[in-house]
Parts: C-alpha cells; sequence; structure tokens
C-alpha cells in the first residue's frame, strides 16, 4: 500500500524533513508519511484518534502482566536509551494499521526522527529483559503535546508494556492525551477516539507552550494504573 492511497488528510506535497518544518508541522497537527518513491506527504486527518490517557483501558490480561513486570528485577522501563535501535525496529516492524505499514519509515524519516530526537523532541519508550531491547516506541513531543508513531515487539506484550508506561508518564506529568493519527479497532479497544481536527489542533496549540516534562520512566510511575486494583488483591 502505497501512503497516497491508505487514508484522507493530504495537505501537501514536497518541503523538507529537518527538525523545524517538522516542529512547526506537528505544532498544526500535521505529520509526514510517504512511501519509497513519492515525494514528501504532509497530512492531517479529520477526525483525529486520540487516547485521553485518562480513558485508558487496561485489559485484565496486561494488568497481570504489568504486575509480573514491575515485580521482576530484570525487567524494565528505560527512556531514550536506544531510540535508533527502537526506530531501526519499527520500520522492520510497524505497528498492524499504521499508515504505509511496511514502508513509511524508510531511511529519511529515521534520520529525520533521530535528529529529531538530538533536539529533545523525539523520545523512545523501552521494554527491556535480562538486559535485551524486546519492545518499545517512539513519540515525539513538544511541550505537553505527545504524538505517538510507531511500535514494535520481538517478545509478546512488550510494546502494550511499552505504551503502558508511556501512559503512566503522561498520567505522571498531568499530560492529557496521546496522538493516534488514525482509527484503527486495536487503538480504539485501548480507549482512543475520535476528536474533531480543529479541536484536536487547538489542544495542541496549548499544550506545547507548557513546559517539557522530564522524559525519564520511575518504577513508581506503575502506581498510576496498577495501584486501584492491586490494594484489593
Amino acid at each position: 500500500m502505497d501512503a497516497a492511497s491508505g487514508m484522507p488528510g493530504l495537505l501537501a506535497a514536497g518541503g523538507q524533513l529537518d527538525v523545524p518544518t517538522l516542529l512547526a508541522a506537528y505544532r498544526q497537527g500535521i505529520f509526514p508519511w510517504f512511501s519509497e518513491g513519492q515525494p514528501i506527504l504532509w497530512w492531517s486527518t479529520d477526525p483525529r484518534m486520540v487516547l485521553q490517557v485518562a480513558d485508558f483501558r487496561l485489559h485484565p490480561s496486561l494488568r497481570k502482566t504489568l504486575r509480573r513486570f514491575r515485580r521482576e528485577p530484570r525487567c524494565e522501563i528505560r527512556i531514550d536509551s536506544a531510540f535508533e535501535t527502537v526506530i531501526g525496529h519499527c520500520a522492520n516492524n510497524p505497528r498492524k494499521g499504521s499508515p504505509g505499514s511496511g514502508t513509511w519509515i524508510l531511511p529519511q524519516m529515521q534520520h529525520a526522527y533521530t535528529a529529531l530526537h538530538q533536539a529533545g523532541h523525539a523520545h523512545s519508550v523501552e521494554t527491556w529483559i535480562d538486559g535485551s531491547l524486546v519492545g518499545g516506541l517512539y513519540c515525539v513531543a513538544i511541550g505537553q503535546a505527545v504524538y505517538g508513531e510507531s511500535m514494535f515487539a520481538l517478545q509478546r506484550d512488550a510494546s502494550k508494556i511499552a505504551l503502558a508506561a508511556l501512559v503512566a508518564f503522561c498520567r505522571v506529568h498531568a499530560i492529557r492525551s496521546i496522538d493516534c493519527q488514525q482509527n484503527t479497532a486495536h487503538l480504539a479497544s485501548l480507549g482512543a477516539a475520535e476528536m474533531p481536527r480543529a479541536q484536536f489542533v487547538q489542544h495542541c496549540a496549548q499544550v506545547a507552550r507548557l513546559p517539557a516534562p522530564r522524559w525519564i520512566f520511575e518504577p513508581l510511575y506503575w502506581q498510576e494504573l496498577l495501584a486501584e486494583r492491586d490494594t484489593h488483591q
């Protein structure tokens, strides 16, 4: 599937993937997505799929997985310890239903988001077991606006654990939502819902001006997801 046939919301073609351009685009709810052989294509979907972190659905099976994970010394969440490796894995194993699945994280995109990471505006949330990276995701962050990009898993539930960690991180830092770009059944099952583009862009403009959190994950952050149930178990 090429990018142009994937979903509505194409705004423009061409331009650059440098840091200033990417930041300006994301602040307006616009993201790049294109396939090999195409020009850079810029998109803004309407409606926009957004996960309100307060609405995140922690299914019982994942709750059990997270409870085991946080209690195992050999298991940990890291942020930004292996960004280039994470985006490389995402390129080889993009999330199901993602824009241009299998083609869109081209070397040009990897270089662009690595530069954005080095500028402090792209982050990886990583699942590590026994000292090995087994899953994770990367996102763009401007102030308190967080835009999910892609995830990967080399072991069962490893990407879901990373997403749950991102949700816990956002709750701790009063970040209200995570952009998911487009509607998929998987995202809806996790609590994401559609939002009118105009409302989404207005929200991003407001929260992007807020002070950015320190991107580090502490094990106590799991309490944001697990404390209520764990007190009864």
